[in-house]
């Protein structure tokens, strides 16, 4: 029975809805800081209660205003550093700056490294995080990190759930999502099919080629993250093209910016399922095809296996959620 005792879990302002969900499932209470900007922009932070000696985990999630996340969790997790936690773990379901992983011009920065540093700089532990865009960042790292932390048993659950598995095929936007899509589908023991595709620039795709058979099947297209979707669309459409007669999408996190949720409502998904790793409310109110898997009791479970030092890729290799 998890007891709570020396541990205490705070949040940011970017998800506190996750946190309160996590809390919730654990049993325990939310603990208290106060979350503050001034009027020049600068965050401030009061722990408000005592965390001596405490196992301290901080849930702070990489959207919105990004670059006031990241500065909140670093501020949060100093704070309790001075004032004498035992452990600091962050929690960031979405890794700020993931896509900038590697140095891919000339004189271009690897942001994600830097986040990294100033995690860890700041006096944090641990580091708790949720399908990383690119798995090298976990080598950003000198302090450990959860790698095996993924949303891909929650979505082999769904689409049990939610689908005549006998009647799918598993599709990748990209050949870098391959492994992804391959996991997903041979845990389903069904076929798989994936994109090739070419960019103009970020963001902006310019021809894309599918390898697979879809003709007849329920296409689910997977993926770590949608942020304009005009990836997912484009593919939606050839896959409707290629005679798949539903399409569906399936991504961990849910950014959708721009405009996102106008090129969703007017593709040929019939859904967009997405993680609460990032606030989706605002979405689901404005298009009516997101859907949304809960992934706070995953986070729970994950954080009461860390208090107590149990295993955490043994929860993923042998829990269904």
């Amino acid at each position: 029975m998890f007891t709570g005792n020396g541990i205490k879990i705070f949040t940011g302002t970017s998800h506190p809805e996750l946190a309160e969900i996590i809390t919730r499932r654990l049993g325990i209470p939310l603990s208290k800081a106060e979350v503050t900007k001034s009027s020049i922009g600068e965050t401030g932070v009061r722990i408000a209660e005592s965390v001596r000696e405490d196992d301290v985990y901080i849930i702070n999630t990489g959207c919105g205003q990004v670059n006031t996340a990241l500065m909140e969790i670093c501020i949060m997790v100093h704070a309790c550093k001075t004032a004498s936690a035992k452990r600091i773990t962050a929690v960031v379901p979405l890794y700020p700056y993931s896509r900038q992983d590697k140095k891919d011009k000339s004189r271009a920065p690897i942001t994600a490294k830097l986040v990294a540093n100033m995690l860890q700089k700041s006096g944090c532990d641990h580091v708790i995080t949720m399908d990383l865009h690119a798995s090298q960042i976990q080598g950003f790292f000198d302090v450990p990190v959860d790698k095996y932390l993924y949303a891909e048993p929650s979505a082999t659950q769904y689409i049990r759930t939610n689908f005549d598995v006998s009647q799918i095929v598993i599709v990748s936007p990209d050949a870098g999502g391959a492994k992804r899509a391959t996991s997903i589908a041979d845990r389903l023991g069904v076929d798989f099919a994936l994109f090739h595709k070419e960019r103009k620039k970020a963001n902006e795709v310019s021809r894309m080629v599918l390898v697979g058979r879809v003709k007849g099947k329920t296409a689910i297209l997977v993926d770590d993250m949608a942020d304009t979707c005009g990836t997912l669309c484009l593919a939606a459409q050839h896959l409707s093209e290629a005679g798949a007669p539903r399409i569906f999408g399936l991504v961990t996190h849910g950014i959708l910016s721009g405009k996102a949720l106008k090129n969703i409502q007017e593709s040929a998904l019939e859904k967009l399922i997405v993680t609460n790793t990032l606030p989706q409310q605002e979405n689901m109110a404005k298009c009516d095809k997101i859907e949304v898997i809960d992934i706070g009791g995953v986070l729970a479970e994950v954080i009461r296996r860390s208090h107590y030092g149990e295993s955490v890729s043994k929860l993923f290799d042998e829990v269904p959620y």
